[in-house]
């Protein structure tokens, strides 16, 4: 599902969005409903807001930083992990300011 699309289902696709960024990056700009744990602190405090039939989607600064995330959640028994492609922050303005008859594609896809 590319981003576009995604703004257009979320509220549908009951999915927890996770940002394991540092709080700083998280502060700077983040989507808004994201829960924030940074990674170094998610194998201790995940239980606070997420649980193993969540479905999560995973946002972070890179690939490596999404897969270390999923990783740790798989340990503690979670199924239902999505990451997006690409960027996510460089087309944070897709996810607040281009609803669907604006005609905007930001070009993210959905992983599983």
């Amino acid at each position: 599902m590319n981003a576009h699309d995604w703004v257009q289902e979320k509220d549908n696709l009951n999915l927890k969005m996770l940002d394991v960024r540092d709080a700083s990056d998280y502060l700077e700009g983040h989507i808004s409903g994201s829960i924030n744990i940074s990674l170094g602190r998610l194998p201790y405090v995940w239980q606070h807001d997420l649980f193993p039939d969540d479905k999560v989607l995973i946002l972070s600064k890179n690939w490596y930083q999404s897969n270390k995330a999923a990783r740790i959640l798989r340990k503690y028994g979670f199924h239902s992990l999505f990451t997006m492609q690409g960027n996510v922050w460089s087309a944070l303005s897709c996810f607040h300011k281009k609803p669907a008859k604006e005609g905007g594609y930001c070009g993210h896809r959905f992983n599983h």
